[in-house]
């Protein structure tokens, strides 16, 4: 009995001593590896720690974490090397939006904080998603008719239903934004419909809290932060798509001003065509897209449809055998079949930074959400000689602008001229209601004008205008009823030898440049837009309010 003991005590003896053979081996090799080494056993593991990585990843990678906070995060791996470690480290980095560190352990280290897990409590899965019943819709739309409407409506909610009604509202109105307002003399509600800005309503001061809290609630916001401006996301559930909501809060004087942008995630049915590419615009961008590699620029100011013309593309683009990654400030539409990526300059994830990321992924196509500095046109521009077809947009007020806008960034000349396929200048113009439209009217100021633009339309479009009756249409009524929807009116440049050789001579203008393109058969914004109320589905008042 006394042998079994003294075996038993020397067997325990000799466990320990591997025990910490084992942690001397895994110390060297974080000395080898330039890592620090932390013995698990002796670190007490926080459950906020286990519960940003789930088991399974941690089984995969063979590696836990064992320390987090809302600014850093530590795991400890077996090989910290190995792909799935750093692949790990920065999926944390991105979700966590906390810096990550890496730490070496041994196996006894990473079984102990495994067999936590089991003692982890089972929680229930939380949503910020909000699901809107298609009744709720339904009542919003049959009770409200107009703005008055929806005042008496929100006076008859409660601040629970308040969010609701005015999604609810926002939706059935086809509404791209939501302003909530806190001025001196109530809070005020505005809808922006077809890029106009409209008053819809006013709120109690009252309840205005309520419904601000429960905003930051579902966006997660920081709700006792009201001195700083927040940005966060939510998405509204329905059964005929989702609808994801990016959340803007402002301090203002007389507290926080809030902006929901609405953005529709179905995107079915998104063409050019519908897009209001017509006739030669439409003939030039399809042979663009078309090329395998080189530069599709589009220029415009913000709201004025870039990224959906964009997505428009990739869509056409979208095809089994071609990689698409994208690079976006943020993500605004989730397409299948594309790698999308955000850029977040909190982690020195930029522009430039990303766009030498995404090809290494050997990609077909690239989508840069704007071209901005020196930095990123330089990589654009190399992508695009390199056998990349590039998408990007930039901001100036015409196609021709963008050609010395991108010089002045300091591009070289030889390099822009044989990169660039087409860049296209952009406007959305408010459709006329078809139930709405009634004859106009032009002044002899208006009338005078069109005929000059209608003159200095390239033959084959001049003819095809001349053809037609000189009827405008306006909108019948004031108010958002008038309009419906809005359509592009575009101008495509596209680069031809004696475009090329001007931009090689430096000697190049914004003025320069348009009177070239339009010599070579472009349509200019402003005649695509008189074209276009021509076949009646703008207003001339439209197009000359957007162009000037």
């Amino acid at each position: 009995m006394a042998s079994d003991a003294v075996q038993e005590k020397f067997t325990k003896k000799m466990a320990q001593v591997a025990v910490k053979q084992k942690e001397v081996e895994t110390m060297r090799l974080a000395a080898g590896l330039g890592l620090p080494h932390i013995d698990l056993e002796q670190f007490p593991v926080a459950q906020a720690a286990l519960q940003i990585l789930p088991r399974e990843k941690a089984e995969t990678a063979q590696a836990v974490c064992f320390f987090y906070s809302q600014e850093q995060f530590r795991l400890g791996a077996l090989d910290p090397n190995r792909s799935e470690v750093q692949s790990l480290l920065k999926d944390l980095e991105e979700e966590t939006g906390a810096k990550g560190a890496l730490y070496v352990i041994s196996r006894k280290s990473l079984e102990q904080v495994l067999e936590m897990y089991n003692r982890l409590p089972v929680a229930k899965s939380i949503t910020k998603d909000i699901a809107i019943a298609e009744s709720d819709l339904e009542r919003v739309k049959a009770d409200v008719k107009d703005f008055s409407q929806l005042q008496a409506m929100l006076r008859k909610t409660t601040a629970t239903d308040l969010m609701t009604f005015l999604l609810g509202a926002a939706l059935n109105l086809n509404a791209s934004d939501l302003h909530i307002e806190a001025e001196e003399g109530g809070i005020h509600v505005r809808l922006r419909l077809d890029g106009i800005l409209h008053d819809a309503a006013q709120l109690e001061k009252e309840i205005f809290k309520k419904l601000v809290a429960r905003i930051k609630l579902v966006s997660s916001l920081k709700i006792n932060i009201t001195d700083r401006p927040q940005d966060g996301r939510f998405t509204i559930k329905l059964s005929g798509g989702d609808v994801d909501i990016r959340v803007s809060t402002l301090p203002t004087y007389y507290g926080e001003s809030i902006v929901m942008r609405l953005l529709p995630q179905k995107r079915e049915g998104l063409t050019l065509e519908s897009l209001g590419f017509l006739g030669e615009a439409y003939t030039r961008l399809k042979r663009e897209i078309e090329r395998p590699n080189g530069m599709i620029i589009t220029t415009g100011p913000t709201g004025s449809g870039k990224t959906t013309t964009l997505y428009s593309i990739m869509q056409i683009l979208n095809k089994p055998g071609v990689k698409i990654i994208t690079l976006e400030d943020p993500v605004e539409y989730r397409m299948a079949g594309i790698n999308q990526s955000q850029v977040d300059k909190s982690r020195n994830y930029t522009f430039a930074a990303g766009l030498r990321s995404i090809l290494r992924q050997d990609p077909d196509i690239c989508m840069v959400g704007e071209i901005r500095d020196l930095e990123t046109a330089e990589i654009a521009i190399q992508a695009a000689l390199t056998g990349h077809l590039m998408l990007s947009t930039i901001h100036t007020n015409s196609a021709a602008g963008a050609i010395p806008r991108f010089l002045s960034m300091g591009i070289k000349p030889f390099l822009l001229a044989p990169a660039t396929n087409a860049i296209m200048g952009q406007r959305l113009v408010r459709r006329l209601a078809p139930d709405n439209k009634v004859p106009a009217t032009l002044t002899a100021e208006q009338s005078e004008r069109v005929e000059q633009i209608i003159a200095g339309l390239p033959e084959s479009a001049r003819l095809e205008a001349a053809a037609k009756p000189r009827q405008f249409f306006t909108a019948g009524v004031d108010g958002p009823d008038g309009y419906k929807g809005r359509v592009g009116i575009y101008e495509i440049l596209t680069m031809s030898p004696e475009l090329e050789q001007m931009i090689l001579s430096g000697q190049v203008s914004e003025f320069e440049i348009e009177k070239l393109a339009v010599s070579q058969g472009m349509v200019t914004m402003v005649q695509d837009g008189i074209l276009k109320a021509l076949d009646g589905i703008t207003s001339v008042d439209e197009v000359f309010r957007v162009i000037e």
